[in-house]
């Protein structure tokens, strides 16, 4: 086995002697929500300035969260706080006072800040100027705008071909910026256009566009309060998406109920108790989950078989009262063929597979057999596996034999994570850009753009390995910290000639860089984007399709800030100069500009800038909602999709391992080292573990160890992390990322979608050496 570079343990180890652990939450938010939003906030930003902001976000006239994409209510909105407790905290990040200025930057070189673990980084301050760190060098260094356009231009004019830069997209980038920055890439030359959205939700849009003809979701907030059941799958919203939890909680007030189907028992998913209700505020809360499966990582697909085959079998006893069968008949094809299939499974061998006793999926099968108004939510769990849009599209052939799509308080939910990542989607920002979208931008723009397919984010990091790729230029987000395999990762980044990071505030990806590298400082969400004197307004898409406007209401913390369109306008004139028939000056200046650019092009954005400035927004046309599936096959029906179970086979001393995130983190950046729902403080490197795999294996609470991951012959290694023993099936681990992101293979992706594998990783565990 060849052994690749390791990245260091950022912790000392006498530090994991910090970690206290307490007993799990069985209940989510409440008072001490409140209490930790609050606090952060008067921390980082002072009572005005925070408070000002906080009554802002997510309001009528105010600015989206930056943080996840959960909608807001379209007309019974809270007129005390609109927001939960990590939407506070990522506002407290952004809106922070501190600043890094020319000073910060010549008394700390990159070799020192690496040695900074992710929280200790993220908590320096806003980035105030535009730095540049030469080849060689260790300081950043301030340069100008102009001086940093011109040596950007320079490198990418330098290149072979544009094929050899990439261009990442975060999904806090704006419509507006989202499309400015895919029209400069396709002027340039290239579709290689990466997005977070490769590395969470691609799964969900490669089995959805297949099989209802829309890579999205198909319900609206309102169908959450009017259904009757509610399936929520490899998703923890009380941390994650805590919003959700009072859209849940209202459900439940209205006669609906709610099977959660996790390997961890989740507190958010248990019981809400609301802080802004009288019966909250004093500590009584709603259960949640009628029925609680604790999957085993990856059952899920064995348990959809499960219920489908029970169901099938109630079919068969009441004909036509089970399933749907005018709806299978008139708008679904691939029926006979799914049910010959589903005929060969037996679901006591699937609740076998699944982790679950049988009689927990009958009683599952029993919620759903009568229903119809049924939503499915997944998330994460769901997409990150090897065979994760195989499982999506079973999730679907449940909805279609229950006729629980295209009707009120029906359908299917993949929760984004990110507040713009969707709408990152809808505005071209993808590698693989059909003919018709292509086609639009050169009869509205009259230049020819690129029509091979281009990078993805795997692919990306790949061709930087073998040199096919020489410039990386990331609009937002931590990079490195996000993506697989860091070491191999970290390696690609340092081969690069040169790296660019649009960004509000430091992250690891500043720190490993290639021969030269940038820093451009841009505005946050909560910022006032000021243009030529005028205030102006920015929109976002969330996960129900709904497009909004977003208005920032804080001074910046500085004057040496650009917005994001700004930066790839004034980037694509001095890159392409004279080459370009675009008037990049009239984008730059006006935001409306840019929409009425987008109307003339994307389909749903007819009268943008009346539209979206109306309370609450627009919503996009979603043909699955009338119940008609504009598929590939052209004849207006939903497809039944076969699938196979995956077959994983572990070795005595192998387990598996999935990625986690903790309460006081959102993706990759860290608010702070505790996770209060399930009882950790003070530390983030610790793997929760089964208390019988831990007395088979010789382990002890407390033990400290080292994990490995073989896969393709490679020892990866993250190291120095302590056992905490927890509720979760056995032979399964779970463990918090990015910390973990170094286990998970660059070659282990899911089939379709090319997306990590970050929610089933094949781990060694061995006892710390030293």
């Amino acid at each position: 086995m060849s052994k690749d570079l390791e990245l260091p343990a950022a912790e000392n180890p006498e530090e994991l002697l910090k970690l206290k652990v307490t007993e799990p939450k069985t209940w989510g938010a409440g008072i001490p929500a409140v209490y930790e939003a609050g606090k952060d906030v008067l921390k980082e930003d002072g009572v005005i300035r925070g408070m000002t902001a906080l009554f802002h976000m997510n309001k009528k006239g105010g600015f989206d969260c930056s943080s996840c994409a959960w909608p807001d209510p379209d007309d019974d909105r809270s007129p005390i706080a609109e927001y939960c407790e990590n939407g506070a905290k990522a506002l407290a990040e952004e809106a922070t006072t501190k600043k890094l200025t020319a000073e910060f930057f010549a008394a700390n070189s990159v070799a020192e800040l690496s040695r900074l673990n992710d929280y200790e980084i993220g908590k320096k301050g806003r980035i105030a100027q535009p730095v540049y760190l030469p080849k060689g060098g260790t300081h950043y260094e301030p340069i100008s705008w102009e001086d940093a356009f011109k040596k950007i231009a320079a490198h990418l004019n330098a290149l072979n071909t544009p094929d050899e830069a990439a261009f990442y997209t975060s999904g806090r980038t704006s419509n507006e910026a989202s499309f400015m920055y895919q029209l400069f890439v396709r002027a340039y030359g290239t579709n290689n256009l990466p997005d977070c959205s490769n590395m969470c939700h691609e799964s969900s849009g490669t089995a959805l566009n297949e099989v209802i003809g829309i890579g999205k979701g198909t319900v609206t907030l309102n169908d959450f309060y009017d259904t009757d059941v509610i399936v929520i799958m490899g998703q923890n919203p009380g941390t994650n998406h805590p919003r959700m939890l009072t859209a849940l909680e209202k459900a439940k007030k209205n006669g609906a109920k709610i099977i959660a189907i996790n390997p961890l028992r989740e507190a958010g998913l248990i019981e809400f108790k609301n802080p802004q209700t009288v019966k909250g505020f004093l500590g009584f809360g709603t259960q949640l989950a009628d029925l609680y499966l604790q999957v085993k990582i990856n059952g899920d697909m064995a348990l959809i078989k499960a219920i489908e085959k029970l169901l099938y079998e109630a079919e068969q006893n009441e004909p036509g009262k089970v399933f749907d069968q005018a709806f299978i008949k008139n708008s679904t094809s691939g029926y006979d063929g799914f049910i010959e299939h589903l005929k060969n499974y037996d679901p006591e061998e699937l609740a076998r597979q699944a982790g679950l006793p049988f009689a927990q999926i009958k009683e599952a099968a029993e919620m759903l057999k009568d229903k119809s108004r049924i939503i499915i939510c997944w998330a994460m769990g769901i997409t990150q596996h090897v065979n994760g849009v195989d499982t999506i599209k079973e999730i679907v052939n449940l909805t279609l034999l229950k006729g629980s799509i295209g009707k009120p308080g029906a359908g299917l939910c993949p929760v984004r994570g990110h507040s713009n990542v969707q709408g990152n989607r809808t505005m071209l920002i993808y590698d693989k850009p059909n003919k018709k979208q292509l086609d639009k931008i050169k009869e509205v723009f009259g230049f020819e753009p690129p029509r091979k397919h281009g990078l993805d984010v795997v692919e990306s990091i790949k061709a930087m390995h073998e040199g096919g790729l020489k410039v990386f230029f990331a609009m937002g987000g931590n990079f490195l910290s996000a993506t697989p395999d860091t070491t191999y990762t970290a390696q690609a980044m340092r081969k690069m000639k040169l790296t660019v990071q649009v960004s509000t505030k430091l992250n690891r990806s500043h720190l490993v860089h290639g021969d030269e590298a940038l820093i451009l400082p841009t505005l946050s969400r909560s910022d006032k984007d000021m243009v030529n004197g005028e205030a102006q307004f920015i929109s976002c898409e969330n996960s129900m399709g709904v497009v909004q406007m977003s208005k920032g209401i804080l001074k910046p913390i500085s004057d040496d800030l650009l917005n994001e369109t700004q930066i790839v306008c004034r980037l694509a004139k001095a890159t392409l100069g004279s080459r370009s028939v675009i008037d990049w000056d009239k984008y730059a200046n006006s935001y409306d500009e840019v929409r009425n650019a987008i109307e003339k092009v994307i389909p749903g954005f007819e009268g943008y800038n009346s539209k979206v400035i109306k309370p609450g927004g627009f919503y996009l046309h979603n043909a699955p909602r009338e119940g008609k599936f504009e598929t590939s096959k052209n004849d207006g029906k939903a497809i039944f999709s076969i699938t196979n179970l995956p077959v994983l086979k572990l070795a005595n001393d192998e387990y598996i391992m999935t990625s986690i995130r903790s309460h006081d983190q959102f993706n990759t950046t860290i608010y702070g080292l505790d996770d209060r729902y399930r009882g950790i403080h003070n530390e983030r490197r610790v793997i929760f573990m089964n208390e019988n795999d831990m007395q088979n294996a010789g382990f002890n609470s407390g033990d400290k160890v080292d994990l490995f991951n073989y896969h393709g012959g490679v020892i990866r290694v993250a190291r120095l992390f302590i056992i905490v023993p927890y509720d979760i099936p056995e032979k399964n681990t779970a463990a918090y990322y990015p910390e973990t992101n170094v286990l998970v293979p660059i070659d282990s992706v899911a089939e379709g979608s090319n997306t990590p594998a970050s929610k089933l990783i094949i781990i060694k565990i061995k006892k710390h050496t030293g």
